[in-house]
């Protein structure tokens, strides 16, 4: 395996090691270089009062879906949101959805990376776009990134 693959299986077992993520059905798949998806379960327990996904699942899962994206050009800091602008168009119920992450600018200190949401009948429900700037924050001192076990 070589050493983006390598980089790339770190951040999924990263995204799997964040707490915030023990609250909901999701895998990360890291694609390749500024590419990412991530695949989650929409349960009634995320609904707003009007009986659809709150805004925030849609934020979690598009600004996710970006950072992973701009992270895997960086191996050796964790990025950080700096912005995120999105667009809801339509709403969703119980179901599967997929948050697509792709890199569009970026290589140095500030990276911008874009995402979109695809319902489980392959319409877009959402779209946004993110700044990330590197962290002070290394990557392999963070639980999950440094994997010691020998299928790393």
């Amino acid at each position: 395996m070589g050493g983006a693959s390598l980089h790339y299986r770190a951040l999924e077992r990263l995204y799997t090691s964040a707490p915030i993520n023990r609250l909901f059905e999701s895998q990360l798949h890291v694609e390749g270089e500024g590419r990412s998806r991530i695949v989650f379960q929409i349960t009634e327990e995320s609904y707003h009062a009007a009986g659809a996904a709150h805004g925030t699942i849609y934020f979690k899962m598009l600004d996710d879906a970006a950072f992973y994206a701009a992270n895997t050009l960086v191996t050796d800091r964790f990025l950080l949101t700096t912005s995120f602008n999105l667009h809801f168009t339509k709403p969703v119920r119980v179901g599967e959805v997929v948050a697509e992450g792709r890199w569009i600018s970026g290589k140095r200190r500030v990276f911008v990376a874009e995402s979109r949401l695809v319902d489980h009948e392959g319409e877009e429900i959402g779209r946004g776009t993110g700044t990330f700037m590197r962290s002070h924050i290394p990557l392999s001192g963070l639980p999950g990134y440094a994997d010691t076990s020998s299928n790393a």
